[in-house]
Formats: structure tokens, sequence, C-alpha cells
């Protein structure tokens, strides 16, 4: 038996996001005034990701309690609507995403922080909240692909999704440099066009084998407890 029941965990995981966005929205910062506001980070997106799959998952527990027992098969095919919606935003959006900004955050941090997260933003953003944007994201998802098996899509649909995903928001980002005449992040400012595209490349690829090595982690623990359970018996 688990220490703590997963429903239980998926709400404390659900309010901490909650607080982490009413905080962040709630900062008084220069950039969150200019065109696109928050939504031009990935940062933000992503945690509004993560905020809506743990809604949905706990949606899903609060149904499948409601539910149980009981004979209608309505009810039952709603039911598993949702649960393929979560497993689709599990696979394509909340690993991969979550995954690819707690990477690309630190590794660009330890290199030179001011190319990300210049020591300016010390100034509005506490450590705390920096943690919850860019570092608990990763073991929040990982705690709910132990808790949960989730049924990825095929390979080839899958990463044409999070390739679609990945090249929205390059393009969403040049249209906000188009509109403002400002990178969103210091580092495309240092770069040449060369390298933007090299880097904007790069990070797509990036992106797309996090959410093959999300399939690869699902499979390997699923596997693995469905190997366990056997040997027990």
């Amino acid at each position: 038996m688990a220490l703590i029941p997963s429903q239980v965990l998926r709400v404390a995981i659900l309010l901490s996001y909650f607080s982490i966005l009413c905080h962040y929205k709630a900062l008084d910062m220069p950039a969150h005034q200019t065109y696109g506001g928050s939504w031009k980070f990935l940062t933000f997106i992503d945690l509004v990701i993560q905020a809506v799959f743990f809604a949905l998952c706990v949606l899903i527990d609060v149904s499948s309690l409601l539910t149980k027992g009981a004979d209608s098969m309505e009810q039952e095919r709603q039911l598993r609507k949702l649960i393929g919606l979560r497993d689709w935003m599990m696979a394509v959006l909340a690993f991969p995403v979550g995954a690819f900004v707690v990477f690309t955050f630190w590794s660009l941090y330890l290199y030179d922080r001011e190319l990300v997260y210049p020591r300016l933003l010390d100034n509005f953003i506490p450590q705390w909240l920096n943690h919850g944007m860019h570092t608990t994201v990763l073991p929040f998802i990982i705690i709910e692909m132990r808790t949960t098996r989730h049924r990825y899509p095929s390979r080839l649909w899958g990463l044409a999704a999070v390739c679609c995903f990945g090249i929205g928001y390059i393009l969403w980002t040049c249209w906000v440099q188009q509109v403002t005449g400002v990178w969103v992040y210091p580092v495309l400012e240092r770069i040449t066009p060369l390298a933007r595209i090299l880097f904007f490349s790069a990070m797509t690829v990036v992106i797309c084998v996090f959410y093959t090595l999300g399939e690869i982690l699902n499979t390997y623990i699923w596997d693995q407890a469905h190997t366990g359970k056997v040997k027990g018996e």
C-alpha cells in the first residue's frame, strides 16, 4: 500500500500549482506589462499545462469515485474519454514540456544565468517561486508517472504532436520579437540569425528526445511493476 494515496498526492500537487500561478501573476514585473504578457514565456505556459493536467487527473479521480459501482455505460464512456485525454496530455505536453523547461533552464542558468534568468529578476521572484517554476515540475510529473499507468500514442503521432507544439512556440516567440523588437530570452539577443535557427532546431530535437524518454520511462516503470507482481504470485 502506498504511504500516501495517489489521489491525495494529485490534489496536493494541483494546489501547489494554483499557489505558484497566483504568486507568479501577482508579481509586478515590467515584462508582464508588455506584448504577450506572461504567455510569451514557456515557463508560464508549462505551469498552465501542468495545472490543467493535474486538474484533469483530480477530475478523473472524483468521477471514478462517483461512478464506482454504477451500471451507466454512458458514464463509463465519458470517463474513458477523460482518461484518454489525460494520457495524451501526459505523453505530449506534461512530461516532455515539463522536462524540457527544467533541463534547458538549469543548463543555461549554470552556464551563464544572464542568458535566461538575469540577476535583476531576483528582485521580483523569490527563490522558492523560482524552484516551483523550474525545479519541482519534473519530480511532480515523475510521481504521477510512477503512480498511474499512462497509455502513449504511437511514437510517430506523439512526436508529430510534440513538434507541432515546439514549432508553434518558436513561431510565437518570433512574432513577439517582430511586434516588440525584443527577444523573449536574452540568449536570443546575443546570437546571430543563423545561430538562432540552429538553436531553435536543437531545442526542437531536445523536446522530441524528452518525449521518447518519457515513453521509455513509462514503459520501464510499469513493465517492472508487472514483472514484480508476477514474481510475487
